[in-house]
C-alpha cells in the first residue's frame, strides 16, 4: 500500500488556480502556496481520493498528493494530473560583488618600488 502526503493549497492561490483556463503537461507548483495536511495511506491516488472523499479532510480543486518516491499529482476537475515543485532559485549574493581586480592599491604601489 502506497502512503501519499496530502498538500493543500492555500486559499488565496486557490482562487486564482479555479478560474486559470486548463493546461496541458506538468503543472509547475510553488511550495509556498501548500500546506501539509498530513498523509492517506492507498493503492493508487484515485483510491486516495475515494477514501478522503467520504471523510471530512475530502480534497479540493488544487490539493497535490506525493507519493513516498517523490511522484507529485495535482487535482484537478478532469482528475489527477502530473506537477512539479518549482523552487526558488538560490543567489549567492556574489552576482552584485564587484569582480576583484588583484588586490589593493597600496599592496601594488609596495610592489613597484621594491
Amino acid at each position: 500500500m502506497q502512503v501519499y502526503r496530502i498538500f493543500r493549497m492555500k486559499e488565496a492561490t486557490r482562487q486564482q488556480f479555479r478560474w486559470a483556463p486548463h493546461t496541458s503537461g506538468a503543472t509547475p507548483v510553488k511550495p509556498k502556496d501548500f500546506e501539509p495536511a498530513g498523509e492517506v495511506q492507498s493503492p493508487t491516488v484515485y483510491s486516495a481520493w475515494s477514501a478522503l472523499q467520504a471523510s471530512d479532510r475530502a480534497l479540493e480543486v488544487g490539493d497535490l498528493l506525493e507519493s513516498a518516491d517523490g511522484e507529485l499529482r495535482i487535482y484537478k476537475y478532469v482528475g489527477f494530473e502530473v506537477a512539479n515543485w518549482v523552487l526558488p532559485e538560490v543567489k549567492s549574493g556574489l552576482e552584485t560583488a564587484p569582480v576583484a581586480a588583484g588586490g589593493s592599491p597600496a599592496a601594488e604601489q609596495s610592489i613597484g618600488t621594491v
